[in-house]
């Protein structure tokens, strides 16, 4: 069943509900009022006649005639007077009138008993009521008196307004599913747009839009889709070229390996020397091939969100051996390092994240530098963060480069980098392993030249504040 079907189902069956209460409602209520008007107005005609017969202690034809004689009768279509036989001693019709018969209607014997008796009726476009009352001498009952009122008048207004009520809810009616059809159409035709759009992007067209209208629940989803496909749109195109660059950063060592091999097995008397020359460069390439691939595995890893259960780790000492274990290229390039450490502390993570993220940046900056430069790492904390800086006096970065240079292969000097044996991948494994923890990383111009890195990271819960 489909929602548009469900909402009309839903709006029509309200309505009917209100239409049929309705048509029912003020129908009973005023049969009610206008059987208790008419009760009411029956027993004070009974009453009445009662009345004037009580000081008689024995009714007769004569006797009951006379007294009522002088009593005004109204408000009902037939009175009759009865003894305790049910003998009729007085009757109202003009023709057909009973008077000298028997008569045993059964508010009549109930009257007959001592009891007041009504009945009322709405039938056949006509109100029947009938009611009876005894009469009473000296605390006993001497006879009955009854009423008979047959009423089309106020059948007829009834019947009006049973016509009336019909034909405003038929008009109600009439609106309310034209309505419910068009309203329906316009809701579900707004969620068939959402749908459309949500079916398109599932096609992998993620610049679909859904164009929604409106400041409602449904104008809400649909904006928020919108912005859920820019965000799909913006991790596809990352993705088509994350894969195109990392392609391309393997054909190349792969090309130049299937050049070399080539170059020794064409070559009919290669020198010695200059086939160790080629081997070697095929070494390189090689290691620059798993260079590669380690890094893609490790973004693999952290893309997919499984990470190695932290643990804290002081940062003072991985410093240390970063710094120990880059001496030597440090050494060759030239390059002074320093270490200051202003506060101790430690941080949330894992001993080789924490190893992987100084060395990526400590590299850079000793590989990216002049001649007698100078590296510094900087450790301080305060009451919740700690932050390393890692700061060089080297080439630096332009100042346009410098919100790109955390992306996937994104290199400043493409051809420097990858004579420095860069991949292009160790700043967006630094990014995202400092953002898995909870941290965060920025760089930016030093005065001077070259270029500072800071990086915050939540302090071990465990820490002394």
């Amino acid at each position: 069943m489909s929602l548009q079907y469900k909402i009309g189902l839903s709006y029509i069956l309200v309505i009917a509900a209100v239409l049929v209460f309705l048509n029912t409602y003020p129908l009973a209520m005023s049969q009610q009022m206008i059987f208790a008007a008419k009760e009411s107005a029956m027993k004070s005609t009974l009453e009445t006649m009662s009345s004037a017969l009580s000081g008689l202690s024995e009714l007769t034809e004569e006797n009951v005639g006379e007294a009522l004689a002088v009593v005004e009768i109204s408000g009902v279509s037939r009175a009759i007077v009865t003894d305790t036989a049910g003998k009729i001693l007085y009757d109202t019709r003009e023709v057909g009138n009973a008077a000298g018969c028997y008569v045993f209607y059964t508010e009549l014997v109930q009257a007959l008993r001592g009891d007041d008796a009504f009945y009322s009726s709405y039938k056949d476009d006509a109100f029947r009521s009938s009611g009876a009352m005894p009469v009473i001498y000296r605390n006993e009952t001497i006879g009955a008196v009854y009423a008979y009122e047959y009423d089309r008048f106020q059948a007829e207004l009834l019947r009006g307004l049973q016509n009336s009520l019909l034909s405003i809810s038929l008009g109600v009616g009439a609106v309310v599913l034209t309505l419910s059809i068009l309203l329906s159409k316009l809701l579900t035709g707004r969620i068939d747009d959402l749908l459309a759009a949500i079916r398109g992007v599932r096609e992998g067209s993620y610049n679909h839009r859904a164009d929604v209208s409106g400041n409602d629940e449904i104008a809400q989803i649909a904006d928020e889709f919108n912005n859920l496909t820019d965000r799909l749109q913006v991790t596809e195109d990352a993705r088509r070229r994350f894969v195109s660059d990392a392609s391309h950063e393997l054909k190349t060592p792969l090309a130049t390996i299937r050049l070399l091999t080539d170059s020794i097995l064409q070559a009919e008397n290669m020198d010695e020397d200059m086939v160790r020359e080629f081997v070697m460069d095929i070494g390189l390439e090689a290691e620059r091939l798993t260079n590669i691939t380690e890094d893609l595995l490790r973004l693999t890893r952290l893309d997919s969100g499984v990470a190695e259960e932290a643990e804290s780790v002081e940062v003072e000492p991985v410093i240390r051996r970063v710094c120990h274990s880059l001496q030597l290229l440090a050494a060759e390039r030239r390059v002074t390092m320093e270490i200051l450490v202003e506060n101790e502390c430690s941080v949330r993570a894992t001993k080789g994240e924490v190893h992987q993220i100084l060395y990526n940046l400590v590299e850079n900056a000793i590989k990216y530098n002049h001649d007698g430069g100078f590296v510094r790492v900087l450790l301080s904390a305060n009451a919740k963060w700690a932050y390393i800086t890692v700061e060089d006096n080297g080439i630096g970065i332009p100042e346009e480069d410098l919100s790109h240079i955390f992306e996937r292969f994104y290199r400043v000097d493409k051809a420097r980098s990858r004579a420095a044996g860069g991949t292009g991948l160790g700043l967006a494994i630094v990014r995202d392993t400092v953002r898995r923890r909870g941290g965060s990383i920025e760089a930016r111009a030093r005065m001077g030249g070259g270029t500072v890195f800071t990086i915050r990271m939540p302090l071990d819960k465990g820490e002394k504040e």
